[in-house]
């Protein structure tokens, strides 16, 4: 058995190899000749695994350790019998802190408390779900919208046009799918109050760029359109321009980890199902204040040091790769 392994996946290194031929590539350079006789990868989300690269391989599994799935063409896989797994949740504290640290940013430049503020949420999944529990304790006001979820459980969740009309600070936390693309546009824009405030730790395209600079609102953002070649004028204007790392925690990626050789393991019967890196000490969830946030956030997530790389010219793709993971603690 032959798995290919992007090579920026942390902790993987050895894990496999004992049951596997296991091969190592950067996740840009998979080749349909790289995979044919290939029976499972593990990919993040620079892979694209659709017909090209798959068509006439062995490959059986894809786990990607991301939580994203855009990147993957489920139909495709569905018809070929690919069991696809993502890594959802894996990094849900790692962007919980890094919403966090934005909304201490802002709380400080502006002088606001949280209760004098309205945050907008929009998709309640893993993230959102956090960053509301956690905003709500703070203080801010919370409203909600999450279609698919308001459908299934009625929730008091209220429209995307309700939620927009309402907001102070809007955070984006869906997946990328049709009903999500472009989804905060010239339009949606306009419903937003003058001096509203943007946050994007979702996927670049969730949001026209053109849109947004268009429209003068302030924005903080962690994924942009057309990842690496983004665009110049976004990030100059941006307050916040970190390169696709707002979920790039120790703990999350070693979660992101685990989950993808679990998920090989249930497939191919490996006994490696409750393995977790040993160089990672998983994170104990707490409450944390809000002043114990402000007094703390920037030890471990200092967004104005994690901007400027990008902001000055650094290179998107060399920035996220070599990252130095954030370490969780709350």
């Amino acid at each position: 058995m032959k798995i290919v392994i992007d090579s920026a996946i942390p902790f993987i290194a050895g894990v496999l190899e004992p049951y596997a031929e296991v091969v190592y590539a950067p996740g840009d350079s998979f080749t349909p000749e790289l995979v044919a006789d290939a029976s499972a990868l593990v990919v993040r989300t620079r892979t694209r695994c659709n017909r090209e690269l798959l068509e006439g391989s062995k490959v059986e599994a894809i786990a990607t350790a991301t939580i994203g799935f855009d990147h993957i063409d489920l139909e495709y896989c569905k018809e070929r019998n690919i069991e696809v797994t993502t890594a959802a949740g894996c990094n849900a504290r790692g962007v919980l802190q890094w919403v966090a640290a934005v909304l201490v940013m802002l709380a400080h430049r502006d002088g606001f408390t949280p209760a004098e503020r309205t945050l907008g949420i929009v998709g309640v999944g893993n993230v959102g779900s956090l960053v509301k529990q956690y905003a709500e304790s703070w203080g801010f006001n919370v409203i909600c919208c999450d279609p698919p979820r308001q459908a299934r459980e009625n929730l008091d969740f209220v429209t995307l046009e309700q939620l927009l009309t309402q907001t102070d600070i809007l955070t984006l936390h869906t997946p990328l799918d049709n009903t999500t693309r472009s989804m905060i546009n010239d339009r949606t824009l306009s419903l937003l109050r003058p001096n509203a405030v943007i946050i994007n730790a979702s996927r670049g395209e969730v949001v026209e760029t053109a849109a947004l600079l268009s429209s003068g609102l302030e924005c903080a953002i962690d994924v942009w359109e057309n990842e690496p070649n983004i665009d110049k004028t976004l990030l100059a204007k941006a307050l916040v321009t970190t390169p696709h790392i707002a979920g790039y925690s120790l703990q999350g990626k070693a979660n992101a980890t685990a989950m993808s050789v679990a998920a090989l393991a249930r497939h191919f019967n490996l006994p490696l199902e409750g393995w977790y890196p040993p160089q990672c000490t998983p994170t104990t969830p707490q409450n944390i204040d809000w002043q114990t946030l402000n007094d703390t956030i920037d030890n471990y997530c200092n967004l104005t040091a994690e901007s400027a790389p990008l902001k000055n010219g650094g290179d998107f793709e060399g920035l996220r790769n070599g990252y130095s993971y954030r370490t969780e603690y709350f």
